[in-house]
């Protein structure tokens, strides 16, 4: 996130390694006043001189330039007595610093533009020994010409600690040699830049015993030394060598060590030294906790505590306690340490004291600078005070301190986390109209601000900005355009955008990783693998473990199980080792894809390794054992996690309670609730639902009931899971009333899915509350609940149970037009509405046959004898003509659902066209076609048709059939022909009353139970997949 990273005091600032030092570090002043350092050292503690006046300078430094100080300007030199050894040491000098900015980086090249102008013969020498071999040839050419001044200087200006080392050593061989403090404070600062620990050790104990004794200066140094390595105990342990030396910390010291702590998350350490430090005391309790025996001592704390063997004062026991006058209250004069308190209790939370800091500041007339507005804006607005942030931009602006590009930073990002992005992008101008230039920081902001939002062309435009300014897209921000422009289906670009900044080379592994990641949630594993695979810039730069990580994520996401596999035993191969991350998603992606086998293999390998799984882990091979219905296996995965010292969970034992439940074992299920309770893990909802399952297999109502009143007594209420699972319990035992209560609290909090309705349907269903039945499932439908063929086919079969066939019909078409493709269980009930429509059993039985034998275009003509026989005529002839327009392949099935469909909309001349086409390709006519044209003849009058079927009958070239007899006679009927019927009745009454009438009765009974079997397999169906969520 762009404000997380955007914070006065780290990378807010630019990434330029000067600016960030000293724009980080509020604690130094740019400027110390021109007075002598006199730390006037008490053998106990006493308190030094503080500066005459306040300091105006806009910048802060380092702690050691105090040291850095002293290398230029006048010099004066004082002695002090002899140490016993007779070594003269040089302890004090008066210098003026006339440099603006000191770099505190460390680099081993030299910068031909150095910022500093010397005159003499400083520049040749400095030249020669950054060009030369021979470092002591080129000092000797010089050494008698040369100042304590100079000297300084050329220490300081050498760039390679090596090269400083070799010219110091060459300095203290000299005859006239006189050592003094700020020589070792030079050496010293820059061998801790460099994090040469052991040099610095070398160095410190050479310095004691040449008798030269470290002052504030010096401390300082090392605090901020540690400190800025991220050895924060280290560093705070040098306040305590000081005490031993009887040393008290100046106020540039005790900056130096707050700006430690809180840089060290110690916010309440902070304060109270600094508070201490105002009473002329140093209490170290706190620092007990540093030097505990408990914790690991690393290298650099044996070496510090080896240091600390030798150096510092011997305080006299004779020393009296401070005076009075030297004990009163101090307050800071500096503006670096108000700014340091001020981001101390920002940092901290405490928005008063840093308030009350800042009024102190102005009533001390200590002049604020950019930097201290800078980080009263963050504090207020980062706390939600927006308003008071703004109002501190026109003081700034009314005492004539100039917002700087950083206030313009902290401004963009605060407008843009409250979603004000109109006022982050003004920021953004304001910084070009201000005569400013937009800095790494800058971009990045607004870059996050305008991806967040999707706006793609400012993007763009400012990525052409940047290119223009000789601007690289950062690390931090290139996954993010990358994951807006994937966002946005321009994959494309986001490839353009990374090939081409990859070429600028300097993209580390984890930009790469969290690039794969971006087409990895995606699920477009092949953009990640081309990012995988890439050339990379250095050549064979090595990959880090999270860009595999993230990789092996790709290909699970697209269930590329093989190639995650693959890719995972290559690791090794190229020399990055898997870590536990590694084996924790691979065996987790194992799982999701039910390999569970392989997922157990690697679980011991992961054991061999000397990894520890995650609870994670282990319940995802417990979960998809519990799946495959290995319970067994699932039981001893949950006992060797016992043995590896993992604790399981609540999931673990909800996975294990569900798989018993659903597998009937009733007493297994309580053991391992019973189990979780006796290890003081609360049984969450998953795990209370579960049971409740575990009960409606042994029908215990009311311990069902006590669990779903437990579910209410938790925060949120019982969740649609579980009260999907109490509603279903209450239906299977007939518990109405029940089940009504559950099934109205979830639709008034509008929470009732498709099972919950399917479930009232059923219950209704089997009390024989049809009307109350279909009022539920109207409900479902309005309430757009039907989202698959199984949600459609309740309620189809619902409707086809109460008799109402059109509106199941309708339904039909409404899953056609959703594009969802009916299932078995839609076309059981479609065929249980043609027979409740009067459909000839021949016609039925056939089109059912058709459907078993998966024959081309079976679907439709059932489909179209649906819509037919409830008078949906054009829905009838639209799915007709789909398939009856085929040239071959047509049997004849089709063709007599063809001759029915058009002859029930009356288009009786389309219906004889389709008999003569049936007979032009060879389709032999059966007895089903036969009773198609004789109705199509009898609603068109066409008496020579009716009377030539007649004839074929008559005369045996085909086959008696009661179904085309009772055709017949319905054929004359409705042409008045009653002479003819009146003869066929005679001829066929004796078959038509006896076989005819027993036929009917037969298939009314058993329309009924077709229909309940429906009903019953459509809710087993709904129980399946609710226990399955």
């Amino acid at each position: 996130m762009i404000l997380h990273s955007c914070t006065p005091t780290q990378q807010l600032w630019p990434d330029n390694p000067v600016q960030i030092h000293v724009f980080s570090s509020p604690c130094k002043l740019q400027n110390l006043p021109s007075s002598p350092f006199n730390s006037k050292v008490f053998l106990g503690f006493s308190l030094s001189n503080h500066p005459t006046r306040p300091d105006y300078s806009l910048h802060s430094v380092s702690p050691s330039f105090k040291a850095d100080q002293l290398l230029s300007s006048s010099v004066i030199f004082s002695t002090q007595n002899q140490n016993p050894r007779g070594t003269k040491v040089l302890i004090g000098f008066k210098l003026q610093c006339h440099s603006r900015r000191v770099a505190l980086t460390v680099t081993t090249k030299y910068n031909a533009k150095r910022k500093k102008s010397y005159g003499g013969v400083l520049p040749s020498i400095l030249r020669s020994l950054d060009t030369g071999e021979d470092i002591e040839k080129t000092l000797d050419l010089y050494h008698r010409n040369l100042s304590p001044k100079e000297q300084t200087v050329i220490l300081k200006e050498q760039r390679s600690v090596d090269r400083l080392l070799r010219v110091f050593e060459w300095m203290k061989l000299q005859e006239d040699y006189l050592p003094n403090v700020i020589h070792y404070n030079v050496v010293l600062q820059t061998v801790g830049r460099a994090r040469k620990w052991d040099e610095l050790r070398l160095c410190w104990i050479e310095m004691v015993k040449r008798g030269v004794l470290p002052t504030n200066n010096t401390y300082a140094l090392l605090i901020d030394l540690y400190g800025k390595a991220g050895l924060a105990k280290e560093a705070v342990l040098w306040v305590n060598h000081m005490k031993i030396s009887g040393i008290f910390p100046d106020e540039v010291t005790m900056n130096t060590v707050v700006r430690v702590l809180k840089d060290a998350g110690e916010y309440d350490r902070a304060h109270t030294f600094y508070k201490d430090w105002c009473i002329g005391r140093i209490v170290l309790d706190f620092m007990d906790d540093y030097g505990s025996e408990s914790e690991p001592t690393s290298l650099k704390h044996f070496l510090l505590t080896e240091v600390f063997r030798t150096g510092g004062r011997n305080p006299s026991s004779e020393v009296l306690a401070p005076s009075d006058a030297e004990a009163a209250v101090r307050k800071p004069r500096l503006t670096a340490t108000y700014n340091t308190l001020i981001d101390l209790y920002g940092k901290a939370g405490r928005l008063k004291d840093a308030t009350e800091v800042f009024e102190e500041m102005h009533k001390s007339r200590v002049a604020a600078d950019t930097f201290t507005f800078n980080t009263m804006i963050f504090t207020y607005g980062s706390h939600g005070h927006l308003s008071e942030a703004e109002a501190l931009l026109i003081k700034m602006e009314k005492r004539g301190i100039l917002p700087d590009t950083k206030t313009y930073n902290i401004f963009l990002s605060l407008y843009a986390n409250v979603g004000r992005i109109d006022e982050a992008l003004r920021c953004y101008r304001k910084i070009r109209e201000g005569g400013l230039f937009p800095d790494v920081v800058t971009y990045r902001a607004i870059l996050h601000v305008l991806c967040e939002r999707k706006m793609v062309q400012e993007v763009e435009v400012v990525i052409q900005e940047m290119e223009k300014a000789g601007k690289r897209i950062d690390m931090q921000s290139l996954p993010v355009i990358v994951k807006m422009y994937v966002n946005e289906g321009l994959t494309n670009r986001a490839k353009t955008l990374f090939e081409k900044r990859q070429l600028d080379g300097g993209l580390s592994s984890k930009t790469h990783a969290a690039i794969i990641d971006v087409y990895a949630e995606k699920g477009l594993w092949a953009e990640a693998e081309a990012v995988f695979f890439c050339k990379r810039l250095p050549i064979g730069e090595k990959k880090d473990v999270v860009e595999y990580n993230v990789m092996v994520k790709a290909y699970g996401k697209a269930k590329l199980y093989d190639k995650a596999y693959s890719l995972f035993k290559r690791m090794r191969t190229n020399g990055t080792w898997p870590d536990e991350c590694t084996y924790n998603s691979i065996i987790q992606m194992f799982c999701g894809g039910d390999l569970v086998d392989q997922a157990k293999d690697l679980l011991v390998e992961m054991l061999g390794a000397g990894f520890k799984p995650s609870c994670i882990t282990y319940s995802s091979v417990i979960a998809s054992y519990v799946r495959s219905n290995r319970l067994s296996n699932a039981v001893d995965v949950y006992r060797e996690m016992a043995k590896a010292g993992v604790k399981p969970n609540e999931v673990v034992f909800g996975s294990l309670i569900d798989g018993f439940a659903e597998n009937g074992n009733f007493e297994e299920a309580l053991h391992y609730f019973h189990t979780m309770e006796e290890l003081g893990i609360s049984a969450n909802q998953v795990v209370l639902t579960c049971l409740i399952k575990a009960y409606s297999k042994v029908g215990s109502v009311e311990e069902a009931k006590l669990l779903y009143e437990k579910i209410k007594c938790l925060e949120g209420g019982p969740d649609i899971i579980a009260s999907n699972s109490m509603l279903n319990l209450c239906a299977e035992m007939g518990l109405i009333l029940e089940a009504r209560s559950i099934f109205d609290t979830l639709r008034e909090r509008g929470r009732a899915d498709e099972f919950s309705f399917a479930t009232m349907m059923y219950l209704y269903k089997n009390m024989g509350m049809l009307d109350e039945s279909i009022i539920v499932a109207e409900e479902m439908k309005n309430l757009g609940l039907l989202k698959d063929s199984v949600s459609f086919n309740k309620v189809m079969a619902c409707y086809a149970t109460n008799g109402q066939l059109v509106a199941c019909s309708e339904m039909l078409n409404d899953m056609i037009r959703s594009k969802i493709l009916p299932d078995n269980g839609t076309f059981k009930v479609l065929f249980t509405v043609m027979k409740k429509g009067d459909v000839l059993n021949e016609a039925v039985e056939q089109l059912e046959c058709s459907y078993r034998d998966e024959k081309p275009y079976a679907r439709e003509a059932i489909m179209t004898v649906v819509f037919s026989i409830v008078g949906l005529h054009s829905l009838a002839l639209e799915v007709c003509e789909s398939f009856i327009k085929a040239e071959m392949g047509l049997e004849v099935f089709a063709y007599n659902v063809a001759i029915y469909a058009y002859g029930a909309s009356g288009r009786i001349t389309e219906a004889v066209n389709v008999y003569l086409r049936m007979q032009d390709k060879g389709v032999e006519p059966d007895i089903v076609t036969f009773i198609n044209l004789v109705g199509c003849y009898g609603k068109a009058d066409m008496e020579d048709g009716i009377k030539q079927i007649y004839n074929l009958i008559k005369h045996r070239k085909i086959e008696p059939d009661d179904s085309l007899l009772k055709a017949l006679v319905d054929a004359y009927k409705t042409a008045i022909m009653s002479d003819l019927e009146e003869l066929v009745s005679q001829e066929m009454r004796f078959t038509l009353d006896s076989q005819f009438s027993s036929d009917y009765l037969t298939e009314e009974l058993s329309l009924e139970s077709e229909i309940e079997d429906e009903l019953d397999e459509s809710y087993k169906v709904f129980r399946f997949h609710s226990t399955q969520m």
